[in-house]
Protein backbone atom coordinates (compact mmCIF):
# COMPACT_ATOMS: atom_id res chain seq x y z
CA UNK A 1 0.00 0.00 0.00
CA UNK A 2 1.15 3.51 -0.81
CA UNK A 3 1.51 5.12 2.66
CA UNK A 4 0.26 8.43 3.76
CA UNK A 5 -1.49 9.06 0.52
CA UNK A 6 -5.57 10.60 0.14
CA UNK A 7 -7.65 12.15 -2.39
CA UNK A 8 -5.91 15.62 -1.54
CA UNK A 9 -2.01 14.34 -2.23
CA UNK A 10 -0.51 15.86 -4.87
CA UNK A 11 -0.74 13.84 -7.98
CA UNK A 12 3.26 13.62 -8.92
CA UNK A 13 3.68 12.40 -5.45
CA UNK A 14 1.32 10.00 -5.61
CA UNK A 15 2.85 8.97 -9.00
CA UNK A 16 6.66 9.26 -7.52
CA UNK A 17 5.32 6.74 -4.75
CA UNK A 18 3.45 4.21 -6.80
CA UNK A 19 6.78 3.71 -8.95
CA UNK A 20 8.89 3.35 -6.00
CA UNK A 21 6.06 0.89 -4.70
CA UNK A 22 5.15 -1.16 -7.75
CA UNK A 23 8.16 -0.38 -10.25
CA UNK A 24 11.52 -0.42 -8.26
CA UNK A 25 13.10 -3.48 -8.80
CA UNK A 26 10.36 -5.51 -11.09
CA UNK A 27 11.89 -3.79 -14.81
CA UNK A 28 15.22 -2.74 -16.14
CA UNK A 29 17.16 -0.25 -15.42
CA UNK A 30 16.03 1.64 -18.84
CA UNK A 31 12.68 1.24 -18.93
CA UNK A 32 12.75 2.28 -14.70
CA UNK A 33 14.52 5.75 -16.06
CA UNK A 34 11.40 6.59 -18.22
CA UNK A 35 8.85 6.08 -15.32
CA UNK A 36 11.50 8.30 -13.41
CA UNK A 37 11.60 11.16 -16.67
CA UNK A 38 7.72 10.49 -16.96
CA UNK A 39 7.39 11.74 -12.87
CA UNK A 40 9.63 14.94 -13.82
CA UNK A 41 7.37 15.79 -16.42
CA UNK A 42 3.88 15.33 -14.04
CA UNK A 43 5.73 17.23 -11.47
CA UNK A 44 6.23 20.25 -14.23
CA UNK A 45 3.29 20.39 -16.05
CA UNK A 46 0.95 19.37 -12.98
CA UNK A 47 2.27 20.92 -10.04
CA UNK A 48 -0.55 21.40 -7.89
CA UNK A 49 -2.83 19.08 -9.56
CA UNK A 50 -4.41 17.14 -6.90
CA UNK A 51 -5.72 13.54 -6.82
CA UNK A 52 -9.05 15.08 -6.13
CA UNK A 53 -8.85 17.38 -9.05
CA UNK A 54 -7.95 13.98 -11.82
CA UNK A 55 -10.92 14.88 -13.99
CA UNK A 56 -11.09 13.63 -17.71
CA UNK A 57 -10.72 17.24 -18.77
CA UNK A 58 -7.73 17.88 -15.78
CA UNK A 59 -5.75 14.44 -17.26
CA UNK A 60 -6.29 15.37 -20.75
CA UNK A 61 -4.70 19.52 -20.66
CA UNK A 62 -2.06 17.63 -18.80
CA UNK A 63 -1.53 15.15 -22.19
CA UNK A 64 -1.99 18.21 -24.42
CA UNK A 65 0.51 20.60 -22.51
CA UNK A 66 3.02 17.15 -23.08
CA UNK A 67 1.93 17.16 -26.56
CA UNK A 68 3.28 20.19 -27.10
CA UNK A 69 6.89 19.36 -27.09
CA UNK A 70 6.40 15.17 -28.11
CA UNK A 71 5.66 13.14 -30.86
CA UNK A 72 2.77 11.41 -30.67
CA UNK A 73 4.10 8.08 -30.01
CA UNK A 74 6.39 9.51 -27.24
CA UNK A 75 3.14 11.13 -26.02
CA UNK A 76 1.35 7.47 -26.09
CA UNK A 77 3.83 5.82 -23.94
CA UNK A 78 3.62 8.76 -21.39
CA UNK A 79 -0.02 8.20 -21.44
CA UNK A 80 0.33 4.80 -21.11
CA UNK A 81 3.00 4.64 -18.18
CA UNK A 82 0.25 7.66 -16.12
CA UNK A 83 -2.77 5.25 -17.10
CA UNK A 84 -1.25 2.36 -14.91
CA UNK A 85 -0.62 4.32 -11.54
CA UNK A 86 -4.20 6.21 -12.04
CA UNK A 87 -5.88 2.89 -12.25
CA UNK A 88 -4.71 1.47 -8.97
CA UNK A 89 -6.03 4.75 -7.27
CA UNK A 90 -9.22 4.49 -8.82
CA UNK A 91 -8.90 0.46 -7.15
CA UNK A 92 -8.31 2.36 -3.79
CA UNK A 93 -10.83 5.01 -4.18
CA UNK A 94 -8.35 7.88 -4.01
CA UNK A 95 -10.23 8.81 -7.44
CA UNK A 96 -14.08 8.54 -8.34
CA UNK A 97 -13.53 7.64 -12.12
CA UNK A 98 -10.81 7.16 -14.33
CA UNK A 99 -9.75 10.11 -15.46
CA UNK A 100 -7.66 8.07 -18.52
CA UNK A 101 -11.06 6.95 -20.19
CA UNK A 102 -11.26 7.94 -24.26
CA UNK A 103 -8.19 10.18 -23.85
CA UNK A 104 -7.02 11.59 -26.88
CA UNK A 105 -3.56 11.15 -27.94
CA UNK A 106 -1.47 14.17 -29.70
CA UNK A 107 1.58 15.11 -30.18
CA UNK A 108 3.96 16.81 -32.83
CA UNK A 109 4.14 15.35 -36.48
CA UNK A 110 7.76 13.39 -35.98
CA UNK A 111 10.31 14.20 -38.39
CA UNK A 112 11.21 12.16 -41.28
CA UNK A 113 14.03 9.87 -40.07
CA UNK A 114 16.38 8.61 -42.54
CA UNK A 115 18.12 5.33 -41.20
CA UNK A 116 21.58 5.16 -41.73
CA UNK A 117 23.60 2.68 -43.59
CA UNK A 118 26.32 1.42 -45.33
CA UNK A 119 26.56 0.21 -49.28
CA UNK A 120 28.19 -3.17 -49.52
CA UNK A 121 31.52 -1.48 -51.26
CA UNK A 122 31.48 0.37 -48.70
CA UNK A 123 31.46 -1.98 -46.04
CA UNK A 124 33.97 -3.61 -47.20
CA UNK A 125 36.26 -0.79 -47.61
CA UNK A 126 35.50 -0.29 -44.13
CA UNK A 127 36.03 -3.91 -42.84
CA UNK A 128 39.61 -3.78 -45.08
CA UNK A 129 40.80 -0.93 -43.20
CA UNK A 130 40.15 -2.39 -39.72
CA UNK A 131 43.56 -2.37 -37.29
CA UNK A 132 42.62 -6.69 -36.46
CA UNK A 133 45.65 -6.89 -34.11
CA UNK A 134 46.74 -9.76 -31.75
CA UNK A 135 44.56 -8.69 -28.74
CA UNK A 136 40.84 -7.63 -28.62
CA UNK A 137 40.18 -3.28 -29.64
CA UNK A 138 37.37 -2.03 -30.56
CA UNK A 139 38.01 -2.75 -34.67
CA UNK A 140 37.40 -6.23 -33.02
CA UNK A 141 34.37 -5.02 -32.10
CA UNK A 142 32.87 -3.38 -35.40
CA UNK A 143 34.57 -6.26 -37.21
CA UNK A 144 31.43 -8.24 -34.88
CA UNK A 145 28.64 -5.69 -35.35
CA UNK A 146 28.94 -5.31 -39.06
CA UNK A 147 29.29 -9.48 -39.74
CA UNK A 148 26.54 -9.85 -36.83
CA UNK A 149 24.20 -7.26 -36.91
CA UNK A 150 23.49 -7.56 -33.22
CA UNK A 151 23.05 -4.38 -30.46
CA UNK A 152 25.73 -2.63 -28.94
CA UNK A 153 24.99 -3.92 -25.36
CA UNK A 154 24.41 -7.62 -26.77
CA UNK A 155 27.61 -7.25 -28.41
CA UNK A 156 29.90 -6.08 -25.07
CA UNK A 157 28.16 -8.96 -23.46
CA UNK A 158 29.58 -11.57 -25.81
CA UNK A 159 32.22 -14.02 -23.89
CA UNK A 160 34.46 -16.84 -25.60
CA UNK A 161 31.60 -19.42 -24.34
CA UNK A 162 29.24 -17.76 -26.44
CA UNK A 163 30.88 -19.08 -29.99
CA UNK A 164 30.70 -22.66 -31.33
CA UNK A 165 33.43 -22.37 -34.06
CA UNK A 166 32.73 -26.43 -34.84
CA UNK A 167 28.95 -25.16 -35.85
CA UNK A 168 29.65 -21.63 -37.26
CA UNK A 169 26.95 -19.98 -34.61
CA UNK A 170 27.59 -17.67 -31.57
CA UNK A 171 24.82 -17.22 -28.80
CA UNK A 172 23.21 -13.69 -28.06
CA UNK A 173 21.68 -14.96 -24.58
CA UNK A 174 23.03 -11.67 -22.59
CA UNK A 175 23.44 -7.70 -22.61
CA UNK A 176 26.06 -5.82 -20.80
CA UNK A 177 24.93 -3.06 -18.43
CA UNK A 178 27.22 -0.33 -19.99
CA UNK A 179 24.76 2.63 -18.96
CA UNK A 180 25.16 1.28 -15.05
CA UNK A 181 27.74 -0.10 -13.43
CA UNK A 182 28.43 -2.81 -15.62
CA UNK A 183 28.11 -6.73 -15.17
CA UNK A 184 25.73 -9.22 -17.78
CA UNK A 185 21.92 -8.42 -17.81
CA UNK A 186 18.75 -10.09 -19.70
CA UNK A 187 18.51 -9.71 -23.37
CA UNK A 188 15.48 -6.72 -24.16
CA UNK A 189 13.12 -9.30 -24.85
CA UNK A 190 12.44 -13.22 -24.94
CA UNK A 191 12.98 -12.74 -28.87
CA UNK A 192 16.66 -11.63 -28.40
CA UNK A 193 17.66 -14.65 -27.33
CA UNK A 194 18.97 -16.13 -30.46
CA UNK A 195 21.86 -18.44 -31.55
CA UNK A 196 23.00 -16.98 -35.62
CA UNK A 197 25.30 -18.45 -38.11
CA UNK A 198 28.57 -16.30 -38.43
CA UNK A 199 30.89 -16.89 -41.65
CA UNK A 200 33.79 -18.83 -41.58
CA UNK A 201 36.65 -15.27 -41.58
CA UNK A 202 34.70 -14.50 -38.41
CA UNK A 203 35.37 -18.62 -36.88
CA UNK A 204 38.77 -18.20 -38.25
CA UNK A 205 39.35 -14.75 -36.57
CA UNK A 206 37.61 -15.03 -33.14
CA UNK A 207 38.88 -18.52 -32.91
CA UNK A 208 42.75 -17.40 -32.57
CA UNK A 209 41.41 -14.26 -30.91
CA UNK A 210 39.31 -15.90 -27.58
CA UNK A 211 41.69 -19.19 -27.39
CA UNK A 212 43.61 -17.52 -24.49
CA UNK A 213 40.65 -15.59 -22.72
CA UNK A 214 37.95 -16.90 -19.54
CA UNK A 215 35.28 -18.51 -21.12
CA UNK A 216 32.34 -16.82 -18.97
CA UNK A 217 34.34 -13.43 -19.41
CA UNK A 218 32.92 -10.65 -21.53
CA UNK A 219 35.55 -10.20 -24.16
CA UNK A 220 35.31 -6.47 -25.05
CA UNK A 221 34.16 -5.23 -21.30
CA UNK A 222 36.77 -5.20 -18.80
CA UNK A 223 36.69 -2.48 -15.65
CA UNK A 224 36.44 0.64 -17.05
CA UNK A 225 32.89 2.10 -17.83
CA UNK A 226 32.25 1.96 -21.26
CA UNK A 227 30.43 5.13 -23.09
CA UNK A 228 28.35 4.31 -26.73
CA UNK A 229 30.27 7.85 -27.73
CA UNK A 230 33.80 6.00 -27.44
CA UNK A 231 33.26 3.17 -30.33
CA UNK A 232 31.06 5.68 -32.60
CA UNK A 233 34.72 7.74 -32.51
CA UNK A 234 36.49 5.14 -33.42
CA UNK A 235 34.15 3.76 -36.10
CA UNK A 236 33.91 8.16 -37.19
CA UNK A 237 37.35 7.91 -37.98
CA UNK A 238 37.55 4.77 -39.93
CA UNK A 239 35.24 6.17 -42.00
CA UNK A 240 36.35 9.80 -42.44
CA UNK A 241 39.59 8.00 -43.26
CA UNK A 242 37.89 5.51 -45.91
CA UNK A 243 36.11 8.64 -47.77
CA UNK A 244 32.54 6.29 -46.93
CA UNK A 245 29.44 7.93 -45.14
CA UNK A 246 29.85 8.18 -41.74
CA UNK A 247 27.53 6.24 -39.58
CA UNK A 248 27.15 5.01 -35.85
CA UNK A 249 27.64 1.32 -34.58
CA UNK A 250 23.81 1.07 -34.30
CA UNK A 251 24.37 2.22 -38.26
CA UNK A 252 26.37 -0.79 -38.78
CA UNK A 253 23.28 -3.00 -37.69
CA UNK A 254 21.02 -1.25 -40.20
CA UNK A 255 24.14 -1.66 -42.64
CA UNK A 256 23.83 -5.78 -41.61
CA UNK A 257 20.16 -6.13 -42.06
CA UNK A 258 20.01 -3.91 -45.30
CA UNK A 259 22.75 -5.90 -47.19
CA UNK A 260 20.70 -8.99 -46.22
CA UNK A 261 17.10 -7.80 -47.54
CA UNK A 262 18.82 -6.63 -50.70
CA UNK A 263 20.28 -10.00 -50.99
CA UNK A 264 17.04 -11.78 -51.23
CA UNK A 265 17.21 -13.05 -47.10
CA UNK A 266 13.80 -13.05 -46.15
CA UNK A 267 12.09 -10.85 -43.70
CA UNK A 268 11.26 -13.53 -41.10
CA UNK A 269 15.11 -14.89 -41.48
CA UNK A 270 16.31 -11.18 -40.88
CA UNK A 271 14.15 -10.42 -37.79
CA UNK A 272 15.27 -13.39 -36.11
CA UNK A 273 19.13 -12.72 -36.26
CA UNK A 274 18.19 -9.21 -35.12
CA UNK A 275 16.19 -10.66 -32.52
CA UNK A 276 13.54 -8.15 -33.36
CA UNK A 277 9.91 -9.35 -30.98
CA UNK A 278 8.28 -9.42 -34.52
CA UNK A 279 8.73 -9.22 -38.79
CA UNK A 280 5.98 -6.06 -38.11
CA UNK A 281 9.43 -4.41 -36.26
CA UNK A 282 11.29 -5.17 -39.48
CA UNK A 283 8.76 -3.77 -41.97
CA UNK A 284 8.74 -0.22 -40.02
CA UNK A 285 12.54 -0.36 -39.33
CA UNK A 286 13.38 -1.33 -43.11
CA UNK A 287 10.07 0.07 -45.02
CA UNK A 288 12.07 2.08 -47.69
CA UNK A 289 14.05 -0.47 -48.56
CA UNK A 290 11.14 -3.27 -48.53
CA UNK A 291 9.63 -1.00 -50.87
CA UNK A 292 12.89 -0.60 -53.55
CA UNK A 293 12.51 -4.33 -53.39
CA UNK A 294 8.92 -4.68 -54.34
CA UNK A 295 9.90 -2.30 -57.33
CA UNK A 296 12.31 -5.07 -58.49
CA UNK A 297 9.68 -7.71 -57.56
CA UNK A 298 7.79 -6.08 -60.05
CA UNK A 299 9.84 -5.89 -62.78
CA UNK A 300 10.76 -9.87 -62.28
CA UNK A 301 6.63 -10.65 -62.31
CA UNK A 302 6.51 -9.26 -65.31
CA UNK A 303 9.47 -11.04 -67.07
CA UNK A 304 8.56 -13.82 -66.08
CA UNK A 305 4.90 -13.31 -66.96
CA UNK A 306 6.22 -12.11 -70.31
CA UNK A 307 8.12 -15.23 -70.83
CA UNK A 308 5.28 -17.73 -70.87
Amino acid sequence: MLKDMNSKTLFYEYYRQWVDVYKKGAIREATMSKYLMTQKWVEKLGPELRLCELSRTAYQQLLNDYAKEHERQTTLDFHHQLKGAILDAVDEGLIERDPTRKAIIKGKTPRAKKIKYLNQFELHTLIAHLDIKEEANWDWFILLVAKTGMRFSEALAITPGDFDFARQTLSINKTWDYKGGGGFLPTKNKSSVRKIQIDWQIVVKFSELVKSLPEDMPIFAGQDKIYNSTVNDVLTRHCRACGISVISIHGLRHTHASLLLFAGVSIASVARRLGHASMTTTQKTYLHIIQELENKDVDLVMRTLSGL
